[in-house]
């Protein structure tokens, strides 16, 4: 019989923590992408700086999410051997490294700073962030199992 999915190991006050900070990132990340949007239709440099903030934001709840992630694959050997985890960690990291690029780029001065490449780079971070949590998450599972979502 099967157990269910694995849970969380990492608790604060009995919930589980990395359900708890996952939805930061991606609310910054997907912040920066809408205030990067912003900029492109308007110029008003003040959306530049509003988007390199909640890049930087969105990297430090990330930084906090790993660790309660790499808590749990140290600690839950049902999590370290499920494959909609594995593929929410490598989509985590790669959504990380690009991110972390995304700020390099928008510490540039000017309009280039943000467009073309700093808007592309946030649509894909937001982009691999939305399919990797669709695959990982209880939906992806679900529609994986074999059941209706």
């Amino acid at each position: 019989m099967r157990e269910g999915n694995p849970r969380s190991t990492d608790t604060v006050d009995g919930r589980a923590l990395l359900p708890i900070v996952a939805p930061f990132p991606f609310a910054c990340f997907a912040g920066a992408l809408v205030t990067d949007l912003v900029y492109w239709w308007t110029s008003a440099v003040m959306w530049e700086t509003f988007s390199i903030w909640l890049i930087f934001a969105g990297m430090i709840m990330a930084g906090v999410a790993t660790v309660a992630a790499v808590i749990d694959f140290a600690r839950n050997r049902r999590i370290r051997t499920s494959m909609p985890a594995w593929l929410y960690a490598i989509g985590g990291a790669i959504a990380f490294v690009l991110a972390l690029i995304n700020a390099f780029v928008h510490s540039r001065d000017g309009y280039t700073a943000v467009v073309p490449t700093g808007l592309t780079l946030s649509a894909l971070v937001v982009l691999i962030l939305l399919l990797t949590s669709w695959m990982a998450g209880p939906s992806g599972r679900r529609n994986s199992e074999g059941a209706s979502a």
